[in-house]
């Protein structure tokens, strides 16, 4: 049996009619940038995420360094972010000019821990309450904002985390390229930061046929800010504020997801579904207790709004070879993420060192993801963990 770790056709082929008489309708008007399609989704996810504004972009990388520049996120300046994280969230930072401070993350859900950060500020910085800013004490920089990276589909604590923010005059970007449509206590992922960045990578819950991103914002000023510099800093057309950039999401892409966004909360009650079986299966195979599973008490959630799992991850030993042995039986996995960012070849410069951030590091070393979508059958999905359980014993 083949069973694929992500599988779009099956998807396409289910809405395929309302996906290529949007796309054709795009063709026939011959308004391919900023229409129609643009503004309503822009205006759709605003609300969806609980903003007033939404901005299109190229992609999810982009819409994060929009969003710090925003801010005014710039040279001297640093961020925080987790270390366990997609590439996108720390290179943003590096792209703003900014320098990134890695900090551990949960066991539990792999996302940033609040604990941690709290003891970051508390022992590595210091607070001048007069002019409301955060230095790091060994590098003198100003810290001015945090990314919460909501991982896998599950939203990171948020009340704490923005605690921390309001207590340190910190601003929050919330990185949602994995969590559209979770909430946390009651509040839809990216409602909570100054901004929100969304991503509609292939891979994604809410996805297109190639790049897209997303900003949303309650702020008129950072909607505003947002949208002139996606389109070269310019604002009107040729009249140039400042160097901005080319980065916009495009027509095509826009009424492709206009089309899928109509289907989003029933594929994402679908996806909780698909792990629930998995919960059952892992647990009728007598695997609970060598593998630890996203989120053991799935049975206690009444929907997706608490998990969306845009990812099924397991931890697991000998998970490279656990890998190889599925890939052999025809079942596609995939490691998110094999090495932290603060080990990355590119980040040497900062001086973090293995060790630094052990939970994140065995993570790196642990975790796998195995075939999820909507789509999925009982079947595939009893076969992906027979086959587990033939490898675990």
């Amino acid at each position: 049996m083949k069973v694929p770790q992500l599988d779009l056709v099956t998807q396409y082929q289910s809405i395929k009619p309302e996906i290529d008489s949007a796309i054709i309708k795009v063709l026939r008007s011959g308004i391919v940038i900023n229409g129609k399609n643009v503004k309503d989704l822009e205006n759709i996810l605003a609300e969806y995420s609980g903003n007033k504004y939404g901005v299109g972009v190229a992609n999810g990388s982009d819409a994060i360094f929009i969003a710090l520049k925003a801010l005014g996120i710039g040279q001297k300046d640093a961020v925080i972010t987790p270390t366990f994280t997609f590439f996108a969230t720390a290179g943003s930072v590096v792209r703003a000019g900014a320098t990134p401070v890695f900090i551990d993350i949960e066991p539990d859900t792999y996302n940033i821990s609040s604990e941690k950060l709290k003891d970051f500020v508390e022992k590595n910085c210091i607070f001048n309450k007069k002019n409301g800013q955060l230095t790091n004490q060994e590098t003198g920089q100003l810290i001015k904002a945090i990314i919460p990276v909501h991982l896998y589909g599950q939203m990171c604590k948020m009340d704490e985390i923005m605690e921390i923010a309001n207590k340190y005059n910190l601003k929050v970007v919330e990185d949602c390229a994995q969590s559209i449509g979770s909430e946390y206590r009651g509040k839809k992922s990216g409602s909570f930061g100054d901004l929100a960045t969304f991503s509609f990578f292939p891979t994604k819950n809410l996805a297109t046929y190639g790049d897209g991103g997303m900003i949303t914002t309650c702020l008129e000023k950072y909607e505003d800010y947002c949208k002139i510099f996606r389109s070269h800093g310019s604002k009107p057309k040729y009249y140039h504020k400042f160097v901005g950039i080319n980065s916009r999401l495009d027509e095509l892409h826009a009424a492709i997801l206009n089309v899928k966004f109509k289907y989003l909360d029933k594929w994402l009650e679908d996806r909780f579904q698909v792990a629930r079986r998995y919960q059952k299966l892992f647990k009728e195979y007598n695997l609970l207790d060598k593998i630890k599973l996203p989120l053991n008490d799935i049975y206690d959630l009444e929907s997706h709004k608490g998990h969306t799992f845009h990812q099924y991850v397991i931890y697991v030993e000998n998970r490279d070879k656990l890998q190889e042995f599925l890939q052999e039986n025809g079942i596609g996995t995939n490691i998110y993420y094999p090495l932290c960012l603060h080990l990355q070849e590119c980040f040497k410069y900062l001086g973090y060192r293995e060790g630094h951030f052990p939970i994140a590091e065995k993570a790196s070393k642990h975790v796998l993801a195995i075939p999820m979508y909507p789509e999925i059958t009982e079947e595939k999905q009893e076969y992906v963990v027979a086959k587990i359980s033939q490898f675990v014993n």
